[in-house]
Parts: C-alpha cells; sequence; structure tokens
C-alpha cells in the first residue's frame, strides 16, 4: 500500500501554525526560507509576507486548484519564490511554466530554482506575446498571473485563452496602485474581476491580501 504525502500542510514553527510545502530539492533553499523534518521528510516554511499566493491560502482560498501532477502556466514568475513552492505541490509529475521578461531576474530564477527541479521549465520572454512560448506542449490546468502591470488582467486573458483548458483556474493577483492610485482598491478589484466576466470567466472568489499584502487581491476564476 502507498502512504499518501501531504505535499502542502500547516506546521507548528516556534508555537505558531504555519504553511509548508514537501521539499521537491532536499536540502536547497530558495529564499533562506526554514527547513524543518517531519516523519522523515522534509518541508520549507512558506512566508505569506513573501508570496501571494501563500496569503491568499492563509486568508480562505476555497478552491485550491494547484495539485499533485497538474500543468501550470506563471506569468511573471520573478526569481521563484512562490514558483518553488508550487513545484513542490504538483511533485515531479506536475509541469510549471514559468515566464520572465528581464533577463537578469530570470538568470536568478535558473539559478535559483530551476536548475534543482525538473518539473520547472523557464520561458524568457514578454507575457504580451504568448505566440513565442515555443517551449509549451497542450493546455494548462491553471494560469497564475502576478505582473504588477496596468494591463495584467488583459495579458492575462491573452494567455488563458492560447493556453487554459476550459474548466481551468486563472489566479490573478491584482495590484491596485499598478493600475490607478486615485481609486479606492476595492473598486479596482471589482473592476478588474468584471473585465474577466467579460470575457467569459466566472469569477469564483476576490480576496484581499492585507495585511500580508497592502493593496493586494488575488482573483480566482474558471474560464468556461
Amino acid at each position: 500500500m502507498v502512504k499518501e504525502v501531504n505535499r502542502l500542510r500547516k506546521v507548528k514553527v516556534d508555537g505558531e501554525e504555519r504553511l509548508a510545502t514537501l521539499n521537491l530539492a532536499e536540502g536547497i533553499q530558495v529564499y533562506n526560507e526554514r527547513l524543518i523534518k517531519l516523519n522523515g521528510l522534509e518541508y520549507r516554511v512558506w512566508d505569506p509576507f513573501r508570496s501571494k499566493l501563500a496569503a491568499a491560502l492563509l486568508k480562505g482560498l476555497k478552491e485550491n486548484p494547484i495539485d499533485e501532477g497538474i500543468k501550470l502556466l506563471y506569468l511573471g514568475v520573478s526569481t521563484g519564490t512562490t514558483a518553488s513552492h508550487i513545484s513542490d505541490i504538483i511533485g515531479e509529475k506536475g509541469i510549471l511554466f514559468g515566464v520572465e521578461f528581464a533577463p537578469r531576474v530570470a538568470r536568478e530564477f535558473i539559478d535559483r530554482v530551476v536548475k534543482y527541479r525538473r518539473n520547472v521549465i523557464p520561458i524568457i520572454e514578454d507575457a504580451r506575446r504568448p505566440d513565442r512560448y515555443f517551449s509549451i506542449f497542450g493546455k494548462v490546468d491553471v494560469v497564475y498571473c502576478d505582473l504588477a502591470q496596468p494591463d495584467q488582467t488583459d495579458i492575462a486573458i491573452l494567455n488563458c485563452k492560447r493556453y487554459l483548458k476550459n474548466g481551468g483556474h486563472l489566479l490573478l493577483v491584482v495590484k491596485s496602485r499598478s493600475i490607478d492610485v486615485t481609486k479606492q482598491p476595492k473598486e479596482i478589484f471589482k473592476g478588474e474581476a468584471e473585465k474577466l466576466e467579460n470575457e467569459g470567466f466566472r469569477v469564483n472568489q476576490i480576496i484581499n491580501l492585507d495585511p500580508f499584502d497592502k493593496d493586494h487581491a488575488l482573483i480566482d476564476a474558471i474560464m468556461e
């Protein structure tokens, strides 16, 4: 009988309950995060102040679509903090395609994350040009977008229409100050959600990420 392993779980650290993921690259840290051993397995403590996905999970993301074996397209992967934890969760059977446009940042992503993890494929390209992602094959289950650009929702929609399977999830991080500093964040989050609905998405949930990330929200939407 194969024993089921929790790839994402809560752990006690110094008396506090924290999120942690099963380390796919044992002994390797990505951002100096804490490593802990539980029943012979190594977990990486996931910092919600460094990862908006961790913040969303702690703030009550009702339907987490990230699971073992899925394919995920990550727009704006940066140096790979959040991507490394997603890599832990999807495991060896899953694939993460990580898009980053800035060459220096992409090199750091490769040095910190890609070279230790076979389930991560870097794409050094502009997320506005998904027609140039030559390494993606088939459709993905989830698109995760964290670009902090004024047109980030439009970019996410463009990528979803090309690569996301019907019924797949878009997890869209919205930084209100990147869109309009004169409007209330709540008003901006609502407006970005309406854009998604007008393009055929069903919005499941809008999660305000305060206090982990001020003026940020994560929108969970399904492409129908």
